[in-house]
Parts: structure tokens; C-alpha cells; sequence
């Protein structure tokens, strides 16, 4: 039972960095849209004029952030996870349910 709990971690893990990394190809698909058409109209992004980054650029560091913490959570699952922190683990989970 306990490797299925370590795998199912890993999997959802997994998951949830996946779809972080689909947010982030987003992100910077939007930011390249959102640059071309500022340049289109001839305005600059007053955002990035004051405070050296946009909205979008704060928005892909973040995401990038985010990415790299799950695969940090994904190397500690996969290598330090002990059949004690998986047991504590479960009896956390029955407790939130």
C-alpha cells in the first residue's frame, strides 16, 4: 500500500507540474502576442517602463518558479520518502477527509 501512496504522489506530482509547464508555453505564447501587438500600435508596456519587468514577464518567472519547486518535490519523492513519511502522509490525508 504504500509504494501505491508514494506512486500516486509522484503521479499527481508529476501531473501538476506538466500542467504548469503547459501554463508557462501560454504565458510565453502570450507575452510574444502581447509584445507584437504593442509594437503594432506604437505603445510601449507602461508596466515594464516602471518597474523594469511586465505583468507577463512576472507571470513566467513565477510559473518557472513554481516548475522547479515540483520537480524539486518530485526528486525528494522519488529518493528520500520513507515508509514512516508515507504513513504519516495517509493519516494526514484521512484526517482532511
Amino acid at each position: 500500500m504504500l509504494n501505491t501512496a508514494k506512486q500516486r504522489m509522484i503521479q499527481d506530482t508529476t501531473q501538476h507540474r506538466d500542467e504548469a509547464m503547459t501554463l508557462l508555453s501560454s504565458l510565453i505564447n502570450a507575452k510574444s502576442i502581447s509584445e507584437r501587438n504593442l509594437a503594432a500600435i506604437h505603445q510601449p508596456d507602461l508596466l515594464k517602463q516602471v518597474t523594469g519587468k511586465s505583468s507577463m514577464d512576472t507571470a513566467i518567472a513565477s510559473t518557472r518558479r513554481l516548475i522547479d519547486s515540483f520537480n524539486r518535490i518530485l526528486d525528494d519523492l522519488r529518493r528520500n520518502l520513507t515508509d514512516e513519511d508515507l504513513e504519516l502522509i495517509g493519516a494526514i490525508e484521512a484526517d482532511l477527509v
